[in-house]
């Protein structure tokens, strides 16, 4: 083992390579057990059929770039669609839906909302 600056560098880079490895992995298994929760949860939960109002629409977005081998890039762009719900005690929740269930959805529709836990079923409009 070397001393000075480069000796230092060969010492610690395999220490933080291998803390930041651990790290990422560690987001990783942590995302999964999250969503396997959250799927297990929904599972379990009742679906409900409630009165409801629109009241607020958003979308996100996302946007990456990928290049290839050979440096040729292309971009790669997806939406997420949400619309926030209040049900007659006052209660609000928002619940992800497709684009096209979204696209039918305009602020202040009254209707019957269905959904199981944070998942959305329908959305039924009363006249």
């Amino acid at each position: 083992m070397g001393f000075g600056m480069f000796g230092l560098i060969d010492t610690l880079f395999p220490v933080f390579f291998t803390v930041i490895f651990f790290i990422v992995i560690g987001v990783f298994v942590v995302t999964i057990v999250k969503g396997i929760g959250e799927w297990n949860q929904n599972n379990h939960s009742p679906v409900l059929t409630v009165d409801a109002v629109v009241v607020s629409k958003r979308e996100s977005h996302s946007h990456h770039h990928h290049n290839d081998a050979n440096g040729v890039g292309h971009t790669t762009t997806s939406t997420s669609y949400y619309v926030t719900f209040e049900v007659t005690s006052g209660d609000r929740m928002e619940l992800g839906l497709s684009g096209r269930e979204y696209g039918m959805l305009a602020e202040g529709d009254r209707g019957k909302l269905t959904f199981q836990g944070t998942r959305y079923k329908e959305f039924q409009r009363t006249i």
